[in-house]
């Protein structure tokens, strides 16, 4: 009796393992068919790391950010101490004064040297009329000369002296200027809107030029890479649509197209000679999530998520009803 009822269950349960196997070797083969005309695979979501540096030494004052936490464009991110610098700054800026009233102080001799150069050439002009009618002598004649030659001189050094006094004045505002610009970069702020992948400095610390204070994700140039064969790259083009869908969110289908496309392959056989070593080639292929998308559900963006991006080798097949699913948002902005 048992033996009986040991072989009823043992049948139920082949039965059911071929049914299964049938089903599940059936659904392999309408999805290998329904996803003909697509090329797919695996990546996770990227989003372009920008990093925040300081263009100058300094002390940070403070660093107004913490890792995970929104911005917008423009943000206040860190200030370095800018004591020194607003110091140099009263420098250049009186130095600019004091060559502002020694251009003055030019000006005003070179209109004093213009009235002496107006008298002397006057008397050497009359002197030059006497002398030719012999009603003064040769050495009275040669003194008016040197004077009004004299006045000439003094007049082009007076001339000279405003032009130095006026490159003077141009370097020191141009010193002021650059320290005005050293003042500006020593506040830091979000090239764009983004989240705040690291924090690399805290406040109070010396850092170099150069050094990197946040690491700031764009997450409205996010994206995931995949690697396609070259069947697959020789037909996708820049802009093709594609759809990625995400381990975590299985019955949506995320909007993008194609943005990359690497001109070589990623590994390649040692010997290519048949068509069948020539498909193992693999190319990097980039594919970027709508922005408007990503700008109306920026605060869910996450990186790092796995997932599997299609793309749609023939403009005209319509996409699966697995990759239909678009987000809601997106069908509205579409219509």
């Amino acid at each position: 009796m048992f033996k009986k009822i040991l072989k009823s269950i043992l049948f139920l349960l082949f039965i059911g393992v071929i049914t299964i196997s049938y089903k599940y070797i059936n659904e392999r083969i309408n999805n290998s068919n329904t996803f003909e005309n697509f090329a797919f695979g695996n990546g996770r979501i990227e989003s372009t790391q920008i990093n925040i540096a300081t263009k100058i030494p300094g002390r940070l004052v403070d660093v107004y950010v913490e890792e995970g936490e929104i911005v917008q464009k423009g943000q206040m991110l860190a200030k370095l101490d800018t004591d020194e610098l607003e110091a140099k700054l009263r420098l250049a800026q009186a130095q600019i004064e004091e060559a502002k009233e020694g251009k003055n102080h030019a000006l005003a001799i070179l209109e004093q040297r213009k009235s002496e150069l107006s008298l002397a050439k006057e008397n050497f002009l009359r002197a030059q009329t006497l002398y030719k009618k012999s009603a003064i002598s040769l050495l009275t004649y040669q003194q008016e000369e040197t004077s009004y030659k004299s006045a000439k001189a003094a007049m082009k050094a007076a001339e000279t002296d405003i032009a130095r006094m006026q490159a003077t004045i141009t370097s020191a505002v141009a010193q002021a200027d650059s320290i005005k610009v050293n003042i500006k970069e020593s506040t830091l702020y979000a090239p764009t809107e983004g989240r705040i992948l690291y924090k690399l400095s805290q406040k109070g610390e010396v850092i170099g030029s150069g050094q990197n204070v946040l690491v700031l994700l764009d997450l409205l140039d996010t994206y995931m890479t995949i690697f396609l064969p070259t069947s697959a790259v020789g037909v996708i083009d820049y802009g093709s649509e594609s759809r990625v869908v995400l381990d975590a969110l299985p019955d949506i289908a995320i909007p993008a197209k194609v943005t990359f496309i690497s001109p070589k392959a990623q590994f390649t056989p040692k010997q290519i000679e048949t068509q069948d070593e020539r498909a193992k080639l693999m190319f990097r292929v980039k594919v970027t999530i709508d922005y408007n998308l990503l700008k109306k559900y920026i605060q869910k963006v996450k990186t790092g998520l796995p997932g599997v991006a299609y793309i749609r080798l023939d403009e005209t097949a319509p996409w699966p009803k697995s990759l239909s699913n678009l987000p809601k948002s997106y069908l509205k902005s579409s219509n």
